[in-house]
C-alpha cells in the first residue's frame, strides 16, 4: 500500500504539472475571447422572472431587491423584521417590480426556509433565482470569547440560512433551470483574525455550493459572490459580540476594516444581478481583493503573516489596521456617511 500511495503521488504531480501547462493558456485565450465576444450575449432578461431573496430587509439584500425590480422581475423577500420588509417591498414596487411578496421569517429555522418557498410558489406559481444572503459578523478573538455555545447562531444564519432554502427551492429551480446566487465572503478565502467563526461559515458555504454545482451542472446555475467590505449592518459595526450577543460595536469595526475602503452597496448589487445574469460562475469584488486567492494558493503563510502584522497588534498598543485609521480625516473619506451613523441598526437591535 505504501508503495502505491507513493507511485500514486510521483504520478499525480507529474500529471497535474503536465495539464496545467497544457490547460492554462488555452484557458487563457477562452476567458479573453468570452469576456470580449460571448459575455455581452449572455445577459439574461429578468422581466417576468420570480426572485427569491432571503436577508432582503437592509443592506446588501435591500439593494439587490431595487435592482431585480428595475429589470422587470416579481420577488418573493424574506427575513426576520416584517416592518422593514414593507418599506423595501413599496420602493421594489415603485422601480418597476410588477409584484412583491413579503416573508418575515427566521430564514435559520429549516421549517421558516421551507415555509418561504411553499409561500413564493403558492403566491407565483414558480422560482427563477434563489438568492441566498442572511448572514451574521463576528468581531473579537476566539480566546476572548465568554458563550461559546452562542456563536452556533453564526454558522445557522450563514451555512445552513443558505441551505435550508437551498434544499426546499431546488426542485423549483430545476423545473425553470434556474439559478442560485450565494452571499459568502472574501472571509471564505482569507483567514482574517477576529472572525474565526464567521470565516468557517463562509467557508463551508463555498465549498458546499462549488460541490452542488458540480452535482447540479446545467440543470441549475450557481454564483458564488466573494464580497469585501460593503457598506451595510455588518461594516456598521453589527456583530456576535465575545458574549454572544448582537450588538454594534463600532469599534472593533474600525480594527476590522482599517484603512480598507468599504464600497457602495448600489454598485455591489448592479455587479451581483449583472453577473449572475451572465451566468458567472464567481463574483469578486472588490476586483483588488482577487490576487489574494492566487497567494493563499501559493504562499498562505504570507497571507498569515501580514494578517498577524496587520490585525492582532501587540498587547501594549492598537492593532496596525486601526492606528492607520487614526489618521485624521481617513475613516471620513474611506466610510460612507451610513456607516459612521449606525442609526437604524442600533433601534432595531435595542427595539
Amino acid at each position: 500500500m505504501e508503495l502505491l500511495n507513493g507511485s500514486l503521488s510521483v504520478v499525480t504531480h507529474v500529471f497535474i504539472a503536465a495539464l496545467l501547462l497544457v490547460y492554462l493558456p488555452v484557458s487563457l485565450v477562452w476567458r479573453l475571447l468570452r469576456w470580449v465576444l460571448v459575455r455581452p450575449l449572455l445577459k439574461e432578461d429578468m422581466t417576468g422572472k420570480v426572485v427569491l431573496i432571503t436577508g432582503a430587509s437592509s443592506g446588501i439584500g435591500e439593494q439587490l431587491a431595487y435592482e431585480c425590480a428595475r429589470r422587470g422581475a416579481s420577488m418573493a423577500l424574506a427575513a426576520r423584521r416584517e416592518r422593514a420588509l414593507e418599506t423595501v417591498s413599496a420602493k421594489a414596487r415603485e422601480l418597476g417590480a410588477p409584484d412583491v411578496l413579503v416573508i418575515a421569517a427566521d430564514i435559520s429555522n429549516p421549517s421558516d426556509a421551507n415555509r418561504v418557498v411553499q409561500a413564493t410558489i403558492a403566491r407565483f406559481g414558480q422560482l427563477n433565482n434563489l438568492v441566498c444572503n442572511a448572514g451574521l459578523w463576528c468581531s473579537c478573538f476566539f480566546e476572548e470569547i465568554t458563550s461559546i455555545t452562542a456563536f452556533t447562531q453564526l454558522m445557522d444564519v450563514n451555512f445552513w440560512g443558505s441551505v435550508y432554502p437551498t434544499y426546499y427551492a431546488l426542485p423549483f429551480l430545476k423545473n425553470t433551470r434556474g439559478k442560485i446566487v450565494v452571499n459568502a465572503s472574501m472571509g471564505g478565502r482569507v483567514p482574517t483574525p477576529r472572525m474565526s467563526f464567521y470565516n468557517a461559515s463562509k467557508a463551508a458555504m463555498i465549498r458546499f455550493y462549488e460541490t452542488l454545482r458540480s452535482e447540479l451542472g446545467s440543470d441549475v446555475r450557481i454564483t458564488i459572490v466573494n464580497l469585501g467590505y460593503v457598506a451595510s449592518e455588518l461594516t456598521k459595526g453589527k456583530a456576535v459580540q465575545k458574549n454572544g450577543e448582537v450588538a454594534v460595536n463600532q469599534e472593533a469595526r474600525d480594527i476590522l476594516v482599517g484603512p480598507l475602503p468599504i464600497g457602495s452597496t448600489e454598485k455591489c448589487a448592479q455587479l451581483i444581478v449583472g453577473g449572475a445574469c451572465r451566468g458567472d460562475e464567481y463574483i469578486s469584488w472588490p476586483s483588488w481583493y482577487k490576487p489574494f486567492h492566487v497567494v493563499m494558493s501559493l504562499a498562505p503563510e504570507i497571507v498569515s503573516w501580514f494578517s498577524g502584522c496587520f490585525y492582532v497588534g501587540k498587547a501594549s498598543s492598537e492593532p496596525l489596521s486601526k492606528r492607520m485609521l487614526n489618521v485624521k480625516g481617513l475613516k471620513r473619506f474611506l466610510y460612507p456617511a451610513s456607516v459612521l451613523s449606525p442609526g437604524r441598526v442600533v433601534d432595531e437591535i435595542h427595539a
